[in-house]
Parts: structure tokens; sequence; C-alpha cells
């Protein structure tokens, strides 16, 4: 596949996420998370799962964590890169080739789960915003996704 997507911009209430896509390492999530978000798929979902030292999770429609798209599921695209602070990973069920729409952001290493989810990006700018969403599960007051887009 080629490179079509280098970045996502994830607009939030407060300023512009740049998270650097990664086709390197998961060409097809990256493909899906861009289309989704070119679909406008995205506008509007919050991040329903914020676990502090841990990880924001976003991705689900309804905002409940138990959905994604009408899109198949997708074969994991397992790879060598950490799970670090800023690192963007594919959320899953226990089956490892169920990742759908539904991601996270790590917050701080994170790196049991390292070779388990796929990485398919990193922020590269506006990490604070991502530090400062609402926390809890679900929090009481959800930080949303104004628009994104893959560029």
């Amino acid at each position: 596949m080629a490179d079509t997507f280098n970045t996502l911009t994830m607009t939030l209430a407060d300023g512009d996420v740049t998270i650097k896509l990664r086709p390197d390492l998961a060409p097809n999530h990256v493909e899906r998370i861009a289309t989704l978000a070119n679909q406008g798929f995205y506008d509007g979902v919050v991040f329903h799962r914020v676990i502090p030292g841990f990880m924001a999770q976003g991705g689900d429609p309804t905002g409940t964590g138990m959905h994604g798209s009408d899109l198949p599921d997708l074969k994991q695209e397992f790879n060598r890169e950490p799970h670090v602070r800023g690192v963007c990973s594919m959320a899953r069920t226990n089956n490892p080739d169920s990742a759908n729409s539904q991601f996270f952001i790590c917050f701080d290493d994170a790196r049991f789960l390292d070779n388990q989810y796929t990485v398919w990006g990193e922020v590269i700018s506006g990490m604070e915003l991502i530090d400062a969403l609402p926390k809890g599960e679900p929090p009481r007051e959800p930080g949303k996704i104004v628009k994104m887009r893959a560029a």
C-alpha cells in the first residue's frame, strides 16, 4: 500500500493533536483509521475510558466501549514498536483479530502491551491536550473528538 497519509489531526475542544501515522508498522490499521477519519466517523466521538498514568481510549460511536464501525474487524498487525508515552494503538477484545475503530493513546510507558496490540501512530504535538482529558471509566463529562482528518 502506498504511504498516502502521513498525519492525522484530531481536533479537541482546546486545540489540535497531531499524530504521525505509521503505515510502515501497520498499513491496514493506518488505512482504517484514515478512512474512518476522512468519512467523519470520529467526529463527536468521546474518550470513554481515560485511566491516569495508563491511556485514553476512544473510537466507539456509542461511547460505551462495546462497538465499532460497520467495517469488518482487522487482522492484527502486531509490531516491535514499544507502547510508550504518545503511542497510538488499536483497542480490541480478547481476540487478537478484533480491532475495528477503537484506539488508545498511551499517557506513560505501557510496555506490557508490546506485541499484543497494534501500534499505528504517535502523537507528535498536542500531547498536553490528551493529558488534560477528563478521567474515568467512563468520565462523568468525557472529552470529545470535535473533528479528525488524515492528510
